[in-house]
């Protein structure tokens, strides 16, 4: 289960990056949001994962 949320995650950092590119190229500051904004959203999904599978092992 973990290596379709990984792959999700790439295409997340992926996305964001290339909006932080077009950010700075064309620049605009909401774009560098948005880019920021989804680094950050791959980031806690990460987290998110990682906390509940640890407290899942413990009930089981």
């Amino acid at each position: 289960m973990l290596i379709p949320i990984l792959i999700f995650d790439v295409a997340l950092v992926a996305w964001s990056l290339h909006l932080m590119q077009e950010a700075l190229d064309l620049q605009e500051f909401s774009l560098m949001l948005a880019g920021t904004l989804v680094a950050a959203s791959a980031g806690a999904m990460l987290v998110v994962y990682f906390l509940m599978g640890h407290c899942l092992s413990h009930l089981i």
